[in-house]
């Protein structure tokens, strides 16, 4: 290799260094919510992070443009099932969609305004945790399709289109896991209640 060569690949090396930290490195704590939340746990979602981080570097350079934090997710996605059919000897099985988009668009908003009414005491905050554990635990019941569309969504904040994007499917079919997914927490919380 001739002088020029290993310049030519060190200046290579660090654009893709670069890139790699515009590109991927601010999304890393949604990629880490998203992997604890496909695969159920945090060592778990580390391995998945951590093995993302290596292939989003392997593939900077093709990197396109558009969301960079859709681009990051879909990696991060995609490691997640393949790691988890390496690693865990439990199936993942999709659900497909069969029901009409309904609105269930409500759980969101009333989720950010629940509670701003009232004062914090330590009463109100246990409630809130007790709440707060409860809906965890009716996100992480549901279906994977369901959990990652609905967690892409109103955790991650990501719009229709990301979404779309991330998971490989048409737009409808992210609107109505959303709405099934919405529906279900609804339904769970509310037998609860």
């Amino acid at each position: 290799m001739t002088g020029n060569d290993a310049t030519a690949k060190d200046a290579t090396r660090n654009d893709d260094k670069a890139r790699f930290a515009s590109v991927v490195m601010p999304h890393l704590a949604d990629a880490y919510a998203l992997a604890r939340w496909i695969t159920g746990n945090r060592t778990d979602a580390e391995d998945v992070v951590q093995d993302a981080c290596l292939r989003a570097f392997r593939a900077i350079a093709g990197f396109a443009g558009g969301s960079t934090r859709a681009w990051t997710l879909t990696i991060v996605r995609n490691t997640a099932y393949t790691w988890m059919s390496k690693n865990l000897s439990m199936p993942l099985v999709a659900i497909d969609d069969l029901e009409a988009l309904d609105d269930a668009q409500g759980l969101q908003s009333a989720s950010q305004t629940m509670g701003r009414d009232q004062a914090s005491t330590p009463e109100t905050d246990l409630i809130a945790k007790a709440d707060a554990e409860q809906l965890r635990a009716a996100i992480a019941a549901l279906p994977v399709s369901f959990r990652e569309t609905l967690v892409l969504r109103d955790v991650q904040g990501l719009d229709y289109r990301e979404i779309a994007e991330v998971t490989a499917v048409p737009i409808g079919t992210v609107m109505s896991r959303l709405a099934r997914a919405r529906r279900r927490l609804i339904k769970t919380i509310g037998a609860d209640r």
